[in-house]
């Protein structure tokens, strides 16, 4: 066992591991091929940092050697994944924007109940886009499930497709289990319906209730895949402040992939720091960063 001298020794050796202006083009160009994740010159210090960290694990002494490991055919099938969770940011809350699941319930839910009949075999599915570590599908399947108990509507089958490129981020969801401060933005009815607090109160952890864990499906997607892999029409996608890490032409490309994966009148949400204006997309705005999928391309203008 390392002595804890010993540890801080090597520590600040691999801090001192530094990235090379070229190594860094070389290293963003290879991520935004990759997973169309823009790092500019800005996040060069941010990405050296988190890189560091595998360098530690991985026991190389230089950023020359972990590119050429990472850009080898066994760096790409075995590290690019690893990378991914380092240098990708995840940031969520259960109840973020809480407008969006206001305007779920008030409109584009009862909207779809009088349009669609949900069965077993059709039921309503809603992918949760960049669903980083769950909190937002787990909000959505709640939301859904308090509408139904509150407005006396049928029980709606549903199914809830959460996707993330990070694994480490996927592996929390599918634990279904948080912090008690993680939980305080729930409204107090909906926590006492769905949230089961441990039998051991000095954790401070709540799980999921296993009524809403059972809706939400987690498995990892990479936004370059060409097939998304839904076999079904999505009536309603959450993709918010995942765009924003991409280019413009990415983010054009990206969204009318998403529609094709929507059915006609179907709707989307969008982060409240991003735009769809000026892009050509077969949707109309119904509400700020709210859309519905229409049967024509035209282009968004403010």
């Amino acid at each position: 066992m390392a002595r804890p001298d010993d540890s801080k020794s090597r520590n600040a050796e691999y801090g001192s591991v530094r990235l090379s202006n070229k190594l860094f083009e070389e290293l963003s160009a290879f991520i935004h091929g990759e997973v169309g994740i823009k790092i500019t010159p800005v996040k060069k210090v941010m990405l050296e940092g988190r890189l560091q960290k595998r360098l530690r694990k991985l026991g190389m002494k230089s950023f020359e050697e972990y590119c050429t490991y990472l850009f080898s055919d066994e760096g790409r099938s075995g590290e690019l994944t690893d990378m991914i969770d380092e240098v990708t940011t995840n940031k969520t809350d259960f109840f973020r924007e809480p407008g969006h699941f206001s305007l779920l319930t008030s409109r584009v839910l009862p909207a779809l109940v009088r349009t669609e009949r949900y069965t077993a075999v059709n039921k309503l599915t809603i992918w949760s886009a960049g669903c980083s570590s769950g909190e937002e599908p787990y909000t959505i399947a709640m939301v859904v499930k308090n509408f139904t108990d509150v407005t006396g509507v049928p029980a709606i089958p549903l199914q809830i497709v959460a996707t993330d490129i990070s694994r480490r981020v996927l592996e929390k969801g599918q634990r279904a289990i948080y912090e008690e401060e993680k939980v305080i933005p729930v409204p107090p009815d909906i926590k006492k319906k769905y949230l089961l607090r441990s039998k051991n109160p000095g954790t401070g952890l709540v799980r999921i209730a296993p009524e809403v864990r059972s809706c939400v499906s987690f498995r990892r997607l990479n936004f370059m895949d060409s097939d998304f892999g839904f076999r079904e029409r999505i009536d309603v996608i959450f993709c918010r402040n995942v765009i924003i890490y991409f280019d413009k032409v990415i983010q054009e490309k990206l969204l009318n992939k998403f529609c094709k994966c929507m059915k006609p009148g179907g709707y989307i949400f969008m982060g409240h720091s991003e735009t769809l204006f000026g892009m050509d997309l077969p949707l109309e705005q119904v509400a700020p960063t709210v859309y519905r999928k229409t049967n024509t391309t035209s282009t968004l203008r403010k």
